[in-house]
């Protein structure tokens, strides 16, 4: 839902966008965290680590900025009026030495960045003599410079979604120093344009380096809620993450809360009982994703409905499930229910009658429903023959582990009652034997592979949206009665952040 995480790029990305933080701008009526379907909570810890960022986001607006041509004009003893212009600035050889964080109570992120150095470079032009002066004087400059910034980040609620406010910017120089065709040493004329300079570049800095950082947070900002829509939605099925209810920022965590509904075919799940608080999160991990009972069930039921819950198997599969024991007895029941045909030439389906009832309780995820089975034999030239067909109520509980970017469903406790058996081999449905085998083989073979096979298509759908990107450690996911726990710590990619800068501005 809002995982992905791919959220990462980055504090003002991240810090923005992840949570989806917002001020009061929205209204979302009178009953807190009433709608709300899903959870993300970031803890200081997880902004300090992207903290370390920072760097690569301020050194890119300081790049990024249009310095506009500074001109000025000055009255001067013994000289007249001097006229003035600087044209052509650049940014070069720009370091950091340090940055900080701090989340305020406020709804607002203060980001302290400490001796930022850098070299501007551009044309110094000028010109003094009395009325009607032409310029034309021409020298390249550097100047020097070691400044301090100051962010205060307020976060802000368009549309139901976040829009970050940097415009409290302050720049604090200690060192600003001009240099003329690289001449390190005073000059008349280098202390002439120093004195009264220094005071309009000082603004025009402020200026554009404040406006190009408020630029590159929105950028990010509506990068990552592309990636973040993108990531919540497959085809026709989109869940919706826009704000539920206004945000919390602790001097410990961040935390925002979403809609969490699933829209399908214009149809839109409805939430007004959800049972969140914020209590029921913990601030000992980096990163926590908390997810309700119904965006779980609305999910399954829209997968339902979009013919996802199919599954076919034939071939090895299909050996796999029928010849979990080598024994006697089951390659009696095999031979009869296959007809003495190859596996290759057969083809069993499952596929769910009903939409699964989600059920959220500290064991695990049960999962309620009606399930067919149905196992074909491919004749050249005829119709399919049907050697089996079984309709059943399925109870599965469900314990989910995520390791080396795979999505893990264990089942741990199933229950299978039959409903309608048709069976070429048994027309009676009385043979023990076959009875035997098949409920056997559902329960050891049968339900581990659909669960796998859900697992590994899950898996396969997040990586496609580029979960597998991302460095994610120890993660855990922990289930309680109406609602799952996911939580983790991170690592950087880096590479995603530097890539994007490189691409988008």
């Amino acid at each position: 839902m809002c995982w992905a995480g791919r959220v990462m790029l980055g504090t003002f990305s991240t810090l923005l966008v992840l949570v989806h933080t917002a001020a009061a701008a929205c209204e979302f009526g009178p009953f807190p965290y009433r709608a709300t379907g899903i959870v993300c909570r970031m803890t200081k810890p997880a902004a300090l680590l992207l903290n370390q960022e920072t760097a690569q986001v301020i050194q890119a607006a300081f790049r990024n900025a249009k310095f506009p041509n500074i001109t000025g004009e000055r009255s001067m003893r013994l000289l007249g009026r001097v006229a003035y212009g600087l044209s052509n600035i650049q940014v070069n050889d720009l370091s950091i030495e340090r940055s900080e964080v701090e989340l305020k109570e406020d709804n607002a992120i203060h980001i302290s960045i400490q001796n930022v150095s850098a070299l501007f470079k551009g044309t110094l032009t000028y010109g003094y003599s009395g009325a009607c002066l032409q310029l034309s004087h021409s020298v390249d400059f550097e100047i020097e410079s070691s400044i301090d910034l100051q962010l205060n980040i307020n976060l802000m609620c368009q549309k139901q979604q976040v829009a970050p406010d940097a415009s409290d910017c302050y720049l604090a120089f200690h060192k600003l120093t001009l240099h003329l065709q690289g001449d390190k040493q005073p000059g008349w004329l280098k202390q002439l344009f120093t004195d009264f300079i220094s005071f309009t570049l000082k603004l025009v800095l402020k200026r554009e380096v404040c406006k190009e950082i408020n630029a590159v947070a929105q950028t990010l900002t509506n990068f990552v809620l592309d990636l973040a829509a993108n990531f919540v939605r497959d085809k026709d099925i989109i869940v919706d993450i826009s704000l539920a209810s206004d945000p919390v920022i602790t001097a410990n965590y961040i935390e925002s809360h979403h809609k969490g509904l699933v829209l399908y075919n214009n149809t839109s799940s409805v939430l007004s009982d959800s049972v969140f608080s914020p209590s029921l999160l913990t601030e000992s991990r980096m990163l926590y994703f908390w997810i309700s009972e119904h965006s779980l069930s609305s999910l399954a039921a829209a997968a339902f409905l979009d013919g996802r819950l199919e599954l076919s198997l034939r071939g090895d599969k299909l050996q796999e499930l029928f010849e979990m024991e080598d024994t006697e007895a089951q390659q009696k029941a095999v031979q009869r229910i296959f007809q003495g045909t190859s596996y290759n030439d057969s083809v069993a389906k499952v596929w769910s009658l009903s939409q699964p009832q989600i059920s959220l309780q500290p064991e695990g995820t049960v999962v309620r429903s009606s399930v067919a089975v149905e196992v074909s034999i491919l004749l050249a030239g005829e119709e399919p023959l049907v050697a089996l067909y079984m309709e059943k109520e399925v109870t599965l509980t469900i314990q989910a582990t995520y390791a080396e970017k795979k999505l893990i469903l264990q089942p741990v406790d199933s229950r299978v009652e039959m409903k309608v058996f048709k069976c070429t081999a048994d027309p009676s449905g009385e043979d023990p034997s076959i009875q035997s085998f098949l409920q056997n083989m559902i329960l050891v073979a049968g339900i581990p592979e659909v669960t796998s096979r859900i697992g590994s298509a899950l898996t396969s759908l997040m990586n496609s949206k580029g979960l597998d990107l991302f460095d994610i450690i120890n993660p855990e996911i922990i289930t309680r009665k109406g609602y799952i726990i996911a939580q983790l710590d991170f690592g950087f990619p880096s590479h995603l952040l530097l890539n994007f800068l490189e691409k988008s501005l």
